[in-house]
């Protein structure tokens, strides 16, 4: 991809966009408009990719004790790009959630782009949906691109993968559940900016996936843990549990792979990871 392109937001998405996009990575702190429009004006990208978002330093419910730095982050840093892309006649590709959502297993359909049935317990939830309804009103004028993710599956080592926080839990629900392969992630994202998307995409792996199976799988390439499963309504703490739709993606000419399908790549790339660091940095 030979485009000017801009990350921002070191963290372990944006790391892994700059690393496999081969381009910058900004860590720059943005407080306000003014920021935002002098990074911009300081590297003058064609396309800026915001993985800037704060979901708590242990987990979302960290938002809660944190409401000013989760508004900035997840509410008002994407309106300040947009702005500042709109004006400068840059494209913003956003990374959003799909953990916004009501979700029924009795008789809800994976969920669709342009569903509103938006999961307002959540303080983290509220601020992502601010800025992904904001940015969706502006998208066909302005070429956004929102791109919602859902528990990251990454094929190494992270905090912040899946593989890695339920290794250190007791207790795991046993419900299927979309999640977003990194790598798949990537491609993904490069296909819809090469044929110039704008709006919202679900980026998922298709069919959901329950962490029993998750885990059978680590299992046949590293010991782990035995665990406990309990039921979603009888879980202690406020989430979201859901199925995304992945028509939409997959009318662009993408081929979305199952979840299934791609869990022993991840392992082995994981193992390998955990042995060979230096290679994977």
């Amino acid at each position: 991809m030979r485009k000017n392109i801009l990350v921002l937001g070191k963290g372990f998405i944006g790391e892994r966009i700059g690393r496999e996009l081969g381009c910058r990575v900004s860590g720059a702190v943005i407080n306000s408009f003014s920021d935002a429009d002098r990074l911009l004006g300081r590297y003058r990208p064609e396309i800026v990719i915001n993985c800037i978002g704060s979901s708590g330093r242990r987990n979302v419910d960290d938002c809660e004790e944190d409401k000013e730095a989760t508004l900035l982050a997840n509410s008002f840093i994407p309106l300040m790009l947009a702005e500042a892309c709109l004006r400068r006649g840059i494209k913003l590709v956003h990374i959003s959630t799909g953990c916004i959502f009501n979700f029924d297993y009795r008789k809800d359909k994976p969920i669709k782009e342009g569903e509103r049935n938006y999961f307002l317990k959540l303080f983290y939830s509220r601020s992502k949906i601010y800025s992904e309804a904001a940015l969706e009103a502006l998208s066909a004028k302005a070429g956004i691109l929102i791109l919602r993710i859902r528990i990251p599956l990454l094929d190494e080592s992270h905090p912040r993968n899946i593989l890695d926080k339920l290794v250190k839990y007791e207790k795991i629900v046993d419900v299927p559940n979309s999640v977003t392969y990194l790598p798949d992630f990537i491609r993904a994202l490069k296909h819809l900016i090469g044929v110039g998307a704008v709006g919202v995409y679900n980026v998922v792996n298709k069919g959901g996936l329950r962490y029993s199976e998750l885990m059978k799988v680590y299992r046949k390439y590293l010991p782990g843990p035995d665990f406990k499963f309990v039921s979603v309504r009888k879980l202690p703490l406020t989430r979201t549990n859901l199925l995304l739709s992945v028509a939409k993606l997959e009318r662009t000419g993408f081929k979305v792979r199952d979840i299934h399908s791609v869990l022993d790549e991840c392992l082995k790339h994981y193992v390998d990871s955990l042995r060979n660091p230096v290679k994977h940095k």
